[in-house]
């Protein structure tokens, strides 16, 4: 069964969203020869790693619907995770809400304007 292997971050300011992803989320990030693109490292263990490319057309529109693949990163703390993107100069779109039996999540946007989502891992999730 095919299963995602990489993602790509679209940014208008390749540079600015490596320092917002990098604070974030610890991430590392290599440019790849000569080219406006970076390969990002996401850590050990399961999960995927990526790439960041220089946005090719207008950014996201605020406040309408995503439009396009979204990813969600899992967090140990959400609370914490959601202050850190607030920190770096992103936005949280959706705070913290259950989804019964799974976690907690919460959809936030970077300083590029695309939309990411947080999980926290938490069986005993319930609607608050």
């Amino acid at each position: 069964m095919p299963r995602p292997i990489h993602f790509e971050i679209h940014a208008s300011d390749p540079e600015r969203a490596v320092t917002f992803y990098s604070t974030v989320f610890g991430w590392s990030f290599e440019r790849w020869d000569a080219n406006p693109y970076w390969l990002i490292s996401t850590g050990d263990g399961p999960g995927i790693d990526g790439g960041l490319v220089a946005r090719q057309g207008p950014a996201p529109a605020e406040n309408t619907a995503i439009n396009a693949y979204q990813a969600t990163m899992d967090v140990a703390d959400l609370d914490l995770a959601t202050h850190h993107v607030e920190q770096a100069g992103g936005k949280v779109l959706k705070p913290r809400n259950a989804v019964p039996g799974v976690g907690w999540i919460a959809y936030c946007q970077d300083t590029e304007g695309n939309v990411f989502g947080l999980l926290e891992n938490d069986a005993n999730a319930d609607a608050e």
